[in-house]
């Protein structure tokens, strides 16, 4: 099934043209946002490993705002059996309390239950979740740290994979989030990991829902500056991802009414009310509700139809180079 974040990626898409075509006041918005945003106050090392690095402070955030958040895409990614250390990860999945036994259910797990963990403990974990959940996500695992382990290792093997300097990193990062994030979410009900009606037509699941607020986590290194500082950036396509999560909620079950992006290197946490935004940026008032139907048959007619179309295209292309 494709992916929103792929989708809004690729200009070619319909879902990247309809969001572009509907929606196509960007700029001011991305301007805003970089002035507010300011410098990078959490500087990424090139010993730390980028991807798997926002995948991991993802996690902590979440153990951090969610009381029973679900690890169920890391118990997919080990049960893929595409890494040799299930016993390991097995092992911490079980310590966690996210699966038991007999079951291959992915039980929520209880972060008041590790309240007196060390810093160390919570961001290799976390680290060490997100490599399980690249075992479900990515096209390619043969260059994974996980295939340092074999079938005999076990949990501390795998906690150990993290290196000083992504622990550091990630530490860092978690700090600034406790002073500069968690102090601004609204009260209300929480879901971490949150899937939409429309995630049945295009893979989709968000970072975080707390009180109506939609919440993305964005740990990107921003732009570097000639005196080695990092200015914080925002893509027409981090845009059109937290467009397409409202959009494929279908029937408004989450009852959204803003939208939010936390910058975790800059600790600045960016909020639009949903209707302002989308207004500024279709620049005129529209109807969510039928902008959603519209976003619906798209994805659901000519999204397909163009996959399609481009297998067909890419079989042609195969077949010709021959």
């Amino acid at each position: 099934m494709p992916a929103l974040t792929s989708e809004v990626k690729n200009t070619k898409s319909p879902v990247a043209r309809w969001l572009r075509a509907t929606f196509p006041h960007h700029h001011d918005v991305q301007a805003d946002y970089r002035e507010a945003a300011g410098l990078a106050r959490v500087l990424w090392s090139p010993a730390v490993a980028l991807g798997t690095q926002g995948t991991a402070i993802d996690w902590w955030l979440r153990f951090l705002i969610d009381p029973a958040p679900s690890v169920r895409l890391a118990v997919a990614g080990l049960r893929s059996g595409r890494a040799p250390c299930e016993r390991a990860g097995l092992e911490l999945l079980h310590d966690l309390g996210a699966v038991d036994d007999d079951s291959d259910h992915a039980w929520p797990i209880r972060p008041a239950r590790f309240r007196d963990r060390s810093d160390e403990w919570w961001a290799r974990m976390s680290y060490a979740l997100a490599l399980l959940v690249e075992l479900y996500r990515a096209a390619r695992v043969d260059g994974s740290r996980l295939m340092q382990l074999g079938p005999g290792t076990q949990a501390p093997d795998l906690l150990a994979l993290a290196n000083d300097e992504e622990v550091a990193d990630l530490i860092a990062m978690h700090d600034l989030a406790v002073e500069q994030l968690l102090p601004r979410l609204p009260s209300g009900p929480v879901a971490t990991g949150p899937t939409f009606e429309g995630s049945a037509d295009l893979n989709a699941d968000a970072d975080l829902i707390v009180g109506g607020v939609l919440v993305d986590f964005k740990a990107t290194q921003g732009r570097a500056r000639p005196d080695g500082s990092r200015a914080a950036g925002l893509t027409r396509a981090d845009i059109d991802q937290l467009l397409g999560y409202v959009l494929l909620d279908y029937s408004d079950a989450f009852a959204l009414h803003s939208v939010a992006i936390y910058a975790v290197r800059y600790g600045h946490y960016a909020v639009w009310p949903l209707d302002d935004l989308c207004a500024e940026l279709a620049g005129r008032q529209i109807d969510l509700a039928a902008m959603r139907q519209e976003f619906a048959q798209m994805v659901r007619v000519e999204l397909p139809d163009y996959r399609r179309a481009s297998i067909v295209d890419r079989i042609r292309q195969r077949v010709a180079a021959r």
